[in-house]
């Protein structure tokens, strides 16, 4: 083939980089426990009996008996619109927890290995090389494995023009299935030497004194602490998708996640800057390859075992989606994920036993039933709202509409504290777009569902692209 010729011809003038001719076996999602009990499994029985009749009863009532369906629909709705306003509501009066704890003394900082596993990237390979150079930690208890895919001769080419330093290796993953992110970290795991480890995207600027953070932590934290997960933040940007976005983010890293650590419960990690003791790691088998969010899949399992999971005060900055046609599948991959690894915990009795059902069901279940739902019931009480002023239509109360203020009002004040918390600014223009913005996640929600059935393992690739502007901290318009 013509890409092995070329990776052959880059390989002879790259230093440093290992060409993998076959995955490891247990961690490389080929042959090992994740591949019979993870998402690579399809679901039983029961959840199929379960999914039917919740997609089935629905449509059947609305087409037979609508106004009794509606009765019981739009409840359940509120119900789950509800409690994730409420858990975003008391996350944001809920002070924040700030840990800092004492340096670690040169000689006794660990050994840390970075995964960076990139696909089509040439364009921003340089920025993350430029990024883990600026990482203030020992060269000779560092490790960086920049992953690639065998036929991604583009991203090592560009990878070949770089001096690369001397703690970075590029290593080549072999051929194989499924084509995702969490693959070929499990292929780069086998071969890290770190005690810590963590993983960064190619898009990733994570703060220089990150990993000096996450090994004092795990110096002086609790044997069972298993992961940290850095904040994400996003760079600013005042169109509407990249805006909404970041406020987004703002919320789930700033408010929501450091909720759910203060009181003691885990959480879907990101799907980049967690950092990782790496026996834990390990003897979990890695990643899901067979998940397409493999992080928030690892949040649970790591809970299911009896480890915790924190956060760090140190961000990593990221560019947001910049219009619909970049966001839409990347959102579509998180729900589609999401589905799976509820799905995953939910026929795995252990995660039941641990506390981890609250926060599965109030991160994962409320995520997905707000993305599978919101835009058909924003259109249909909107809709019944006006019907009512003009005397018209009555099948919308005045407590439907009181709830959704309630829930704008709650997601409205934890963008505000989010946005603080991040240094990102939040103006009235902001959180008066906001609602035009989440019924977007019911596109995403039906096209995961799509997906789901027909492809459930393929990855939505996100394009990035080199935004110098934005690196440097210039606002757009």
């Amino acid at each position: 083939m013509a890409w092995q010729d070329d990776l052959t011809a880059h390989r002879r003038r790259l230093k440093r980089t290992r060409v993998l001719r076959r995955p490891a076996p247990r961690l490389a999602g080929d042959a090992d426990t994740l591949h019979r009990r993870g998402a690579a499994c399809p679901p039983d029985r029961l959840q199929w009996t379960l999914l039917l009749l919740a997609a089935g009863l629905p449509v059947a009532g609305l087409l037979l008996a609508p106004a009794t369906a509606w009765a019981i629909l739009h409840p359940l709705f509120f119900v789950a619109f509800t409690l994730g306003a409420g858990l975003r509501l008391v996350a944001a009066l809920t002070p924040r927890e700030g840990v800092t704890p004492p340096p670690i003394h040169e000689a006794d900082l660990p050994r840390y290995t970075i995964i960076a596993p990139l696909y089509g990237e040439a364009d921003i390979a340089p920025d993350l090389i430029a990024a883990l150079e600026a990482l203030d930690y020992p060269r000779d208890r560092l490790q960086a494995l920049v992953a690639l895919e065998a036929d991604d001769t583009a991203t090592l080419a560009a990878l070949h023009r770089l001096d690369l330093p001397s703690f970075i290796e590029v290593i080549v993953a072999p051929p194989g299935h499924p084509r995702t992110k969490p693959r070929a970290c499990n292929v780069a795991l086998e071969l890290a030497t770190g005690d810590l480890l963590t993983i960064y995207d190619a898009e990733d600027r994570p703060d220089p004194g990150q990993l000096r953070e996450a090994a004092a932590r795990f110096a002086t934290g609790s044997p069972r602490l298993a992961c940290l997960q850095a904040p994400l933040r996003i760079d600013v940007d005042r169109r509407f998708i990249p805006a909404q976005f970041g406020l987004e983010y703002a919320v789930q890293f700033e408010v929501v996640l450091p909720f759910l650590v203060r009181i003691g419960l885990p959480f879907p990690l990101g799907g980049t800057s967690n950092h990782f003791r790496i026996e834990p790691l390990k003897a979990l088998g890695g990643w899901d390859a067979w998940n397409v969010t493999e992080d928030a899949d690892m949040g649970f399992r790591l809970a299911s075992e009896g480890y915790e999971l924190g956060m760090l005060e140190r961000p990593t900055l990221e560019p947001p989606p910049r219009n619909l046609r970049e966001w839409l599948p990347q959102r579509t991959r998180w729900v589609k994920g999401y589905m799976q690894t509820f799905g995953v915990q939910a026929r795995n009795p252990p995660h039941w036993r641990t506390g981890a059902a609250a926060s599965l069901l109030l991160t994962l279940g409320v995520a997905i039933a707000a993305a599978l739902l919101h835009g058909p019931m924003v259109a249909w009480t909107l809709i019944g709202g006006l019907g009512r002023l003009a005397g018209e239509i009555d099948w919308v109360t005045p407590l439907d509409l009181w709830l959704f203020g309630f829930g704008w009002i709650a997601a409205g004040l934890a963008a505000v504290v989010g946005g603080r918390r991040a240094g990102r600014p939040v103006g009235v223009r902001d959180l008066l777009i906001a609602p035009f913005y989440w019924p977007l996640h019911s596109l995403a929600g039906a096209h995961a569902i799509y997906q789901l059935f027909t492809k459930p393992h393929h990855w939505d690739k996100t394009p990035h692209r080199a935004d110098h502007g934005a690196r440097t901290g210039q606002a757009r318009a």
